[in-house]
């Protein structure tokens, strides 16, 4: 690229804005996300998530249950600027589209509720996006409710997120008397007027009784701004006033750095607040030039600090290299959404896979206004597109340019929960079942697909009840494939609590070359979760070092097939310590053999257990009937972790096995009369308790 036109592209790189609108269910994430869409000119009505045609939740089961399921991406432009949305689901069940989403943004809008505050999803949302350094802005919605209260929702962030934030806007009215805000960076009024779907609204001075409340607040933001900025501190020590630009400047230094989280307020399904959200995004969230970039993945077996890992900044120049973060198979094929750190792409270019080593051309490129498309010939560092032919890339993939073939940081996927069968219902559906279903697991990574060796029966595990109906659903409408459905079960694991070493000879002659090998196996378990760790001692060719892999693929194999229930075996270590073999006899597949049946009888003695998921379990109930839940709880095994009262309302956290929780919605309901409601999310693994464990295995057999 020529030094203009490098200018150029960073000049461009400045007005772009990556951004991600995410929050706990039904706090008003698309009905926002709908509102900028419509203000920005990209819709021509607003849709509502009620009537069911809203322009994100695009897809039937979306807009049947009022709910966002995937991760939309729609482009639109504000005052010169382009902005990338990206408006993720609520539902825990689905928190992998917050995952990856967040993993490629620039920047968050977080919507709180203005009645509740910050809820068990938001929480979970915002702790992904501190991994992952996403500067965010907070946005409280819903003011026109019956009990919304700005300050309460205002308090609960401090405390339940332990974050500075520092309001940019007061409301004007509470409830249905809202009818604007503050402007606290530019100490004036905004209040909205008519019925022209928040389109006109004009500036006044702040209402007299508020006049105080705002210069205190207007003072203590210049003051933890200034804080954030040293030669914006210096210029106002200098010049005893901060101009608005500078005040803007600061703001934005320190929403980038964390330093501090701005607050703005509205009500969006009403029309109020979005505009001036809209200007919070361009004035506050960063460019993709402005944030830290991506780091470079280590090797696989490598552990590295991750403060140490190199990173690739965002810039135009330079050999190109994307991210490859969701996957969408439609009637048209695949798409391939790649957000773009380095260089540029055109249409027809090759590409490197450089996770799994394979080459794909790029036949065609798309900006995405949700179902919808606009093709593209070229994409540059800072682009979000979908990308059209490649036939071998999956979530989390590193797109990269052959002659510099980069790793990006990977990709972390939750651990699935819950298992259902699914079988065909006639042999002729048995291949478009499973074609169906391997593209339903590559568009979602926290869906995994496996066969049970006992039964034969197609596996299929995912988050949740609503994450596997809905995959259900979609496999009927989308596919036609008709199923038998399992009732769904508890995905659970075994592991060993004691170490136990094995010898075991696998020995067969029955006329010409028979099969030998012994081999000498040391079981114990691993502190390193959700992993099975080898080694090798093998010293003086006991076992010939070409026979070592078939050992360790044999104990890899057989661990998905637990000795006490069938269960996968997860977390322990196993240490290949000694062996025998025979000159003629012995193959690769006489030792994997061995170490299969070593495996098998070396774990019974290793004092195998049953794992179950524990889930973070929070029921919101009115005060009368706390004693009544608590002691449901406790009858389902839940330890109760604490007690929050909010009102007259009793909010429980507590943990519970799985197990315990299968149609649990319908009798809080009943117990309630319909008042409670509650969040679920995977906490941990645990050992179930023997008579727990006796009654799984009586179900096995």
């Amino acid at each position: 690229m020529t030094d203009d036109s490098v200018q150029s592209a960073k000049s461009a790189l400045s007005k772009i804005r990556n951004i991600g609108i995410t929050a706990h269910i039904d706090a008003g994430k698309t009905t926002t996300t709908e509102r900028m869409l419509y203000y920005t000119g990209m819709s021509h009505r607003i849709g509502e998530v009620h009537d069911g045609n809203t322009t994100t939740d695009y897809m039937a089961q979306e807009r049947e249950r009022g709910i966002t399921i995937t991760s939309a991406a729609v482009t639109c432009e504000w005052n010169d600027n382009r902005i990338n949305i990206i408006d993720t689901p609520g539902h825990i069940d689905f928190n992998i589209e917050v995952n990856r989403s967040l993993r490629v943004l620039d920047g968050a809008i977080f919507v709180i509720e203005g009645v509740a505050g910050v809820q068990p999803q938001s929480e979970t949302n915002w702790r992904l996006a501190d991994r992952y350094n996403v500067p965010r802005i907070i946005f409280i919605n819903k003011l026109d409710r019956v009990g919304a209260d700005f300050y309460y929702a205002f308090s609960t962030l401090k405390e339940k997120l332990d974050i500075v934030a520092i309001p940019l806007q007061l409301p004007i009215g509470a409830e249905d008397k809202m009818v604007g805000v503050v402007d606290l960076v530019e100490m004036r009024a905004i209040v909205w007027e008519g019925d022209e779907l928040g389109a006109n609204f004009h500036y006044e001075e702040i209402p007299a009784d508020m006049k105080e409340k705002a210069e205190e607040a207007h003072q203590n933001l210049l003051d933890t701004a200034l804080a954030a900025d040293n030669e914006a501190m210096e210029e106002y020590f200098e010049k005893g006033e901060v101009p608005l630009a500078t005040l803007k400047r600061a703001i934005k230094k320190g929403t980038i750095s964390g330093e501090f989280r701005p607050v703005m307020c509205g009500t969006a399904f009403k029309n109020k607040g979005v505009q001036p959200l809209l200007d919070a995004v361009i004035d506050y969230l960063p460019a993709p030039d402005e944030v830290e970039g991506i780091r470079i993945a280590p090797p696989e077996d490598e552990e590295v600090d991750e403060d140490f890992l190199p990173i690739i900044p965002v810039e135009p120049e330079g050999k190109f290299a994307g991210l490859a973060f969701k996957i969408i198979s439609d009637k048209y094929g695949t798409l391939t959404f790649v957000r773009v750190y380095r260089g540029v792409l055109n249409t027809g270019d090759t590409v490197l896979n450089t996770t799994n080593g394979k080459k794909e051309r790029v036949g065609r490129m798309f900006q995405m206004h949700a179902d919808k498309r606009q093709e593209v010939k070229s994409v540059g560092a800072g682009d979000i597109a979908a990308f059209v032919g490649l036939k071998d890339t999956v979530t989390g993939d590193t797109l990269a340019d052959p002659a510099d073939p980069v790793i990006l940081e990977r990709m972390q996927f939750p651990v699935p929960v819950i298992d259902i069968s699914v079988e065909p219902r006639t042999k002729a559906a048995v291949e478009k079942m499973t074609l169906a279903l391997q593209k339903l697991t590559a568009e979602d990574p926290s869906l995994q697909l496996r066969t049970d060796h006992e039964t034969g029966q197609t596996i299929l595990s995912g988050m949740g009840e609503l994450h596997l109906d809905i995959i259900v659903d979609r496999l009927r409408r989308e596919y036609n494939v008709d199923a038998n459905i399992g009732a769904p079960q508890v995905a659970y694991r075994e592991t060993i609590t004691q170490a136990h070493t094995e010898t075991y000879t696998h020995k067969k002659q029955s006329g010409g070359s028979g099969q030998f090998a012994e081999v000498k196996i040391k079981f114990e378990p691993s502190e390193e979760k959700d992993q099975i760790i080898f080694e090798n001692k093998i010293v003086g060719g006991a076992v010939p070092k070409e026979y070592i892999p078939a050992v360790e693929k044999g104990i890899r194999n057989q661990a998905s097939t637990g000795v006490m229930a069938g269960f996968e075996t997860v977390d322990f270590k196993f240490t290949l310590e000694d062996g025998k073999y025979h000159d003629v006899d012995s193959s690769a597949l006489a030792f994997e053999i061995a170490a299969k049946a070593c495996f098998r009888e070396g774990m019974k003695k290793a004092s195998p257990v049953i794992l179950e998921p524990i889930m973070d379990v929070e029921i919101t109930t009115p005060n009368d009937h706390v004693g009544d839940v608590v002691g449901d709880l406790n009858r389902r095994r839940g330890i109760i972790q604490n007690q929050e009262v909010m009102g007259s309302t009793v909010l429980i956290r507590s943990q519970v096995p799985l197990k315990e929780m299968f149609g649990y919605i319908s009798h809080l309901r009943s117990a309630t009369k319909g008042r409670a409601s509650f969040t679920m999310q995977f906490h941990h693994y645990d050992p179930v308790p023997r008579n727990v464990a006796e009654e799984i295995m009586a179900d096995r057999r």
